[in-house]
């Protein structure tokens, strides 16, 4: 049975957010290096985000390099900054032809320059188009936002824009990098690992999450299908019991 045909339009997920997650070693086992794992990965990327697209996702986040990822081995770093820039100005047109808005959450001060350049070029480009809004989280973590959120919230504190009295969940959300976004309520993690990475912390408190022992250089449509239709089976209750949802 086509899996695509299962899935209910009109209960999905507004937000997908992702992990892209076993990209080494999907590439170790194939005998080569790791960064023949995260070319191989951007071939997931284009498949996962026209899907969604096509399905009717708002929102697609993909955890792309995190605040930690610095410390991997400098050839490594350097690969993927490298493949950031190539992607970014190979899959504008992808971007453009499937109406997709390209936005991105981080730190992104520390990128490359011509890294940089790039993605705020493709982002320029993309910034009209309403599909669909892709984001990727780069030299991103959830602590270095929140912390980063606070230090916004306290300096307008301190200047007196706002009291301390003022300061709410919404003041808080408005001072995150996805101020405007709804919160993921899905979250697929690739390869095995069952662990949440310093991804998002604030906005996944009520995500169903996801765990697939696929690497993510394999990951296709049918797989975000099943991921989508575990998630329409699932009661989501908010705290509630099985009887208040029911009724």
């Amino acid at each position: 049975m086509d899996l695509k045909s299962t899935i209910d339009t009109n209960r999905l997920p507004r937000h997908i957010a992702v992990i892209m997650d076993g990209n080494g070693r999907w590439a170790k086992q194939q005998g080569k290096p790791r960064v023949f794992g995260h070319k191989n990965g951007v071939t997931a990327v284009r498949e996962i985000t026209e899907a969604a697209a096509e399905l009717g996702v708002e929102y697609l986040t993909l955890y792309a390099f995190s605040t930690e990822n610095w410390d991997r081995p400098a050839f490594e770093v350097n690969a993927l900054m490298t493949l950031l820039l190539e992607t970014v100005r190979t899959e504008i047109k992808t971007l453009q032809k499937n109406n997709i808005r390209l936005q991105a959450i981080g730190d992104l001060s520390r990128l490359p320059s011509k890294s940089r350049k790039a993605l705020e070029s493709a982002m320029e480009q993309t910034k009209n188009n309403t599909r669909m809004t892709l984001v990727l989280a780069l030299n991103y973590s959830a602590r270095w936002e929140i912390m980063q959120a606070v230090r916004t919230i306290a300096g307008k504190v301190e200047r007196n824009q706002i009291g301390a009295d003022m300061v709410d969940e919404q003041v808080f959300e408005n001072a995150l990098s996805t101020a405007g976004m709804p919160d993921p309520e899905l979250l697929i993690r690739t390869s095995g690992e069952t662990r949440i990475s310093n991804f998002l912390l604030w906005q996944i408190a009520y995500a169903e999450l996801y765990f697939t022992p696929i690497f993510w250089p394999e990951f296709r449509k049918d797989h975000l299908y099943k991921a989508i239709l575990d998630f329409q089976n699932r009661e989501r209750r908010f705290g509630k019991t099985s009887e208040q949802i029911t009724n």
